[in-house]
């Protein structure tokens, strides 16, 4: 250890254990991390940890999490990369627990890199790599800079890490955009620059990635600058043939926070503009008069407007208010072929089910298609042009599910947002909330979730009186839930809350439009990037034969990278790049007295590892191939409790 280590050991812990916070607000925001660091995660800065680097496979699973996501991402890291990596900076994204899910950096410097952690599938969050840029970017939600001896771990000052959180469409953190490099001058100064190009291009990230999903919608963009406002609206707002506001992007809901921006708001009510003056906006860019095309938003600011018309075709017309049941059940029928007499059956009850008021519960395997057919079920309904909030409960770790969830109230508890957050289950309000997984949903949420179903009303963390909320509500697992509520891991009355109806998904192998599947998904991947090259039926053939244990998602991935690889005109099979076969995943849980054997047998495993590396969670977790948040789960299960605690 060098005396500059332990000189910031000594400091670290002086200030983290009750020196004085500083004035300045970064440095206050830094030493408060180390607060947390210390006294929340139980982390010691005499013990420095080498960076954790996850397996592939767990690296693959929180890529697919934002699949959609990452293709807009990757195209700003790569543009940003090319600004900075002459002077020694990489760029990488993480997901929302601080995994990196995608990065660019020197090839030169791989090994470097690896050992510092800038590396895919390094784990940044906070309570495991202590105060660093990714990681306190999670907690404070803003972007800022963590420059060499402001980490809490003394094997990452000489790394300085400028980040900047990226939100979806929905307004949900959803990534964390990173620029760092090895080494830069001493002063802090030196990355005020590099700050702002990540926040800029973080901007741009979140509005590429709106514009993407709302490319079905009308689209008004508003800028401060006239000659830019095509290129650089800094407000955008989706809405429907008929006005009804179906997005705003962050710029908008900053402007205009506090007003309904969702739940069937009106454009036309909302910027006090009468929907005809709004169509006409749609020339403002090639207008000789700027001034004709300015429009007035809350405290005064004056915008230059620009109408994108929708890039996709749309169902309803202008003058359709509320689509017809003929017009909305084609997204629900491209889910399958004519030649899988199964699933015809299983979309014909879907039909059935539409605008009914019945909790819907979709039983499958991983990949197999869940969300796409909740998605589908949505966008089949009258519900269609309001939000669809998808919800992962397995991914959430439990620290974060509860407020993630209900929301909570302003100074509900401390390093939460000072105006309070609105919970998924509120922003699913007069939609459609989808809970993925719903089988991994910890059991006292479990009884939470069960009032909002019920009453029809979520109460906030910190609020003293519930809100009403009116949700369609579509649940989905890969495990049997019945085998659960047998074990006692599942509540019996939820259970038959949400098995109103019970679609069980067939996985891809057991399908017999497996052709049509990988045709048309295909032809989507080919339009995505533009390619001429046509499925060779020897390929075909291939893909047929294979066992897909991984379903409609490793179908996707397969195609995409073949795509990629082909370099004629033909996809062939030497371009598919295929698993071995193996016998199909059992992705059931088994009768309850299998899962008490398979309890026993991964109680006996977690405390194992939990003892040999003297309870610090991260470790054991890494040591068995799960999640930190899996681990955290399993104890509370199993009913393991660490002995400084007990």
């Amino acid at each position: 250890m060098t005396s500059l280590q332990s000189r910031h050991i000594d400091n670290v812990y002086s200030i983290a254990t009750g020196g004085a916070l500083l004035a300045d607000p970064a440095a206050s925001l830094v030493h408060k991390s180390w607060a947390r660091c210390v006294r929340d995660h139980g982390l010691d800065p005499s013990r420095p940890t080498p960076a954790r680097i996850l397996p592939a496979q767990e690296v693959r699973a929180h890529q697919q999490q934002l699949e959609h996501f990452l293709r807009a991402a990757r195209a700003g890291m790569e543009d940003i990369y090319r600004r900075v990596a002459d002077l020694g900076y990489m760029v990488l994204l993480t997901d929302a627990e601080g995994i990196t899910v995608d990065y660019i950096g020197n090839p030169a410097w791989d090994d470097q890199l690896r050992r510092a952690g800038l590396y895919l599938g390094a784990d940044w969050n906070e309570a495991h790599a202590g105060t660093c840029g990714v990681g306190t970017c999670l907690v404070e939600r803003q972007p800022l800079t963590c420059h060499q001896t402001e980490h809490f771990d003394a094997t990452h000052i000489a790394l300085t890490c400028t980040t900047a959180p990226l939100f979806d469409h929905g307004g949900k953190l959803t990534a964390i955009l990173d620029v760092s490099a090895l080494r830069s001058p001493e002063a802090r100064e030196s990355q005020h620059l590099v700050r702002h190009l990540v926040s800029i291009y973080a901007r741009m990230i979140e509005d590429a990635d709106f514009l993407r999903h709302f490319r079905g919608h009308w689209i008004l963009r508003l800028g401060s600058a006239f000659g830019l406002v095509d290129v650089a609206g800094e407000v955008m707002l989706a809405f429907d043939d008929s006005g009804t506001l179906a997005g705003a992007n962050g710029g908008a809901r900053q402007v205009f926070a506090g007003q309904p921006l969702l739940h069937g708001g009106s454009v036309s009510e909302l910027l006090h503009l009468p929907m005809d003056a709004i169509w006409r906006l749609g020339n403002s860019a090639a207008s000789a008069m700027p001034f004709a095309h300015t429009v007035l938003l809350p405290g005064g600011g004056e915008y230059h407007a620009s109408l994108i018309a929708p890039r996709v075709r749309r169902v309803a017309t202008p003058t359709q208010t509320t689509p017809r049941p003929s017009d909305r059940l084609p997204p629900l029928a491209r889910i399958a072929g004519d030649d899988d007499p199964a699933m015809q059956k299983l979309l014909a009850q879907a039909r059935r089910l539409v605008d009914r008021g019945i909790h819907v519960l979709i039983e499958g395997e991983t990949g197999s298609g869940k969300e796409v057919l909740a998605r589908a079920l949505h966008g089949a309904s009258r519900r269609a042009a309001l939000p669809f909030v998808a919800v992962n409960c397995a991914a959430i770790p439990d620290s974060l599910i509860e407020s993630e969830l209900f929301g909570y109230t302003p100074g509900s508890f401390t390093g939460g947002r000072a105006k309070g957050m609105k919970g998924l289950i509120a922003q699913a309000d007069r939609g459609t909330l989808f809970l993925d997984e719903i089988g991994d949903m910890p059991m006292a949420l479990q009884t939470r979730l069960l009032r909002v179903l019920s009453e029809g009303e979520v109460l906030p963390l910190g609020a003293e009186s519930p809100q009403r909320v009116d949700l369609a509500v579509v649940a989905a697992t890969h495990r049997d839930l019945w085998s659960l509520v047998a074990a006692g891991r599942f509540r019996e009355d939820l259970y038959y809350r949400l098995c109103g109806a019970v679609l069980q998904l067939p996985p891809l192998r057991a399908r017999g439009d497996r052709r049509y599947l990988i045709e048309a998904m295909f032809h989507e991947e080919a339009a995505a990037t533009e390619s001429t090259a046509r499925l060779s039926e020897a390929a075909m053939q291939r893909l047929m034969a294979h066992d897909w244990p991984g379903n409609l998602r490793e179908l996707r991935n397969v195609l995409r990278l073949a795509l990629a690889l082909c370099t004629g005109t033909s996809i062939t099979p030497e371009d598919l790049r295929l698993a071995p076969h193996r016998s199909a995943p059992d992705h059931r849980d088994a009768t309850p007295a299998s899962a008490d054997s398979d309890d026993s047998a991964d109680t006996v495993r977690l405390l194992d590892a939990l003892q040999r590396h003297r309870w610090h969670v991260a470790r054991a977790a890494q040591e068995l191939g799960i999640s930190r948040a899996t681990a955290y789960r399993r104890m509370q299960r199993f009913g393991i409790v660490a002995p400084q605690r007990g």
